[in-house]
């Protein structure tokens, strides 16, 4: 069982910046790929960004892309989303998500975090 728990969210203005954490449980966070993903409300679940267990690859959705820097540290079993130059269309709720297998749709991941609230104000 891994058991998933973000961190960061909040208000910012257009044109700020954001981290979010994700810290982990259990001694495997290690294997195990990471990644984020964000909700509107009437919208699905969408992946942004992902990690493999070694942080030696990443994948970004294009809305994302050069913006937004994932990141992980496995001696602190956690994992990062710097977020830059966010534009009133990243707000959204962001989730943190978990997998021994590489995943690219929510139907794929098998640990959630509960997620945190991004709003970016125009």
């Amino acid at each position: 069982q891994v058991q998933l728990v973000e961190s960061g969210g909040g208000l910012v203005q257009a044109g700020g910046s954001l981290r979010l954490s994700c810290a982990a449980s259990g001694r495997t966070f290690s294997t195990y790929a990471m990644g984020w993903f964000r909700q509107v409300p009437g919208k699905e679940r969408e992946l942004i960004a992902r990690i493999n267990w070694s942080g030696g690859s990443t994948y970004y959705a294009d809305s994302v892309k050069g913006r937004f820097t994932i990141s992980r540290e496995n001696a602190k079993n956690t994992v990062y989303l710097q977020m830059n130059s966010l534009k009133p269309e990243d707000t959204a709720v962001y989730y943190c998500a978990a997998d021994r297998v590489v995943f690219v749709a929510p139907g794929g991941v098998n640990y959630w975090g509960k997620g945190t609230l991004v709003t970016v104000s125009s």
